[in-house]
Formats: C-alpha cells, sequence, structure tokens
C-alpha cells in the first residue's frame, strides 16, 4: 500500500533525480525546446518550495522509497476584467519513477491532489501538458481531465 505525504527534505536526493526522468521526457519529444538531462530547480530552490504551503510538493512512498511526486500550487484569479474569480489546484508536475509506472502510483497522487484541492476550498484542478507526452495527455484523461484551453505554434 502506498503512503502519500508532503515532501520532506530528506526526499529531496529522490525528488531531483525524478526531476530528471520528467526533463528527459519532454526532451526527447522536444529536443528543439528542452535541453535535457538537467532539473528545473536546484536542491536549494526545492528545500524552499517544500517549506511554502501555498505549493506543497507530495510524494508516495512504499517501503520508505520515493516512487513519485506531485507539484502543486494554489493560484487564485480575483477582479479581472473579463474572468471570474476562481481559486485553483494547479499541478505544475507529476512523476512516477520509471521502475514503478503502470502500478496506480500515479493514480495514488491525483486521487490525493484531488482530496488536498477540496480541503483547500479549489473549484478546479489544472495543469499543463506537453503534446510531446502522450502518456500524460491518457493519464490525466483517465483521471477525468478535459482540455480547458490549447496552445498552439508554427515552428519557422
Amino acid at each position: 500500500m502506498y503512503t502519500i505525504r508532503r515532501a520532506e527534505n530528506a526526499d529531496i536526493p529522490t525528488i531531483m533525480k525524478l526531476l530528471v526522468q520528467v526533463d528527459m521526457v519532454h526532451h526527447n519529444g522536444r529536443p528543439d525546446i528542452f535541453r535535457g538531462p538537467v532539473t528545473k530547480y536546484t536542491e536549494e530552490e526545492l528545500a524552499e518550495i517544500l517549506a511554502d504551503d501555498k505549493s506543497p510538493v507530495y510524494v508516495c512512498v512504499e517501503d520508505g522509497q520515493v516512487l513519485g511526486h506531485a507539484f502543486c500550487q494554489i493560484k487564485e484569479l480575483k477582479g479581472h476584467k473579463i474572468l471570474q474569480d476562481c481559486r485553483t489546484f494547479y499541478v505544475d508536475d507529476i512523476c512516477v519513477d520509471e521502475a514503478a509506472r503502470g502500478k496506480g502510483v500515479g493514480r495514488a497522487l491525483y486521487e490525493y491532489v484531488k482530496e488536498a484541492a477540496k480541503e483547500q476550498k479549489c473549484g478546479s484542478i489544472t495543469l499543463n501538458v506537453w503534446a510531446c507526452n502522450p502518456n500524460a495527455i491518457r493519464f490525466y484523461e483517465a483521471m477525468g481531465m478535459k482540455p480547458q484551453k490549447i496552445g498552439m505554434e508554427e515552428l519557422l
């Protein structure tokens, strides 16, 4: 059985390895955009994120081993000229270790995030997913998510 909890500083080395895995999925799909193999945070930046209650990071653990993470942010929009006020739980990143994929880790993380969003009185969960990551798109659709908006490009 998996345990989901807030990430701790002791988890940083494993989270850093997972961040490289995330980057490589994107780098392999869009090497024109993503450098690979790198992480988007330093260990020091990650420690600051872990201490911030407005940016909770959750980890899925089994037998003391971190199998995946979910980086989240509480985002609020108020007083916009054309958009309704809203409070959303933004998922910046979900990653499941390559060795643990297909075992329900991602689903466990997402369900935990969903409950956390409800506890924070958020009206929705939002995220961005790259088109070069069809496995992630299928996963999020299986969780019940639907496209909100679509970014488009023309390479020149």
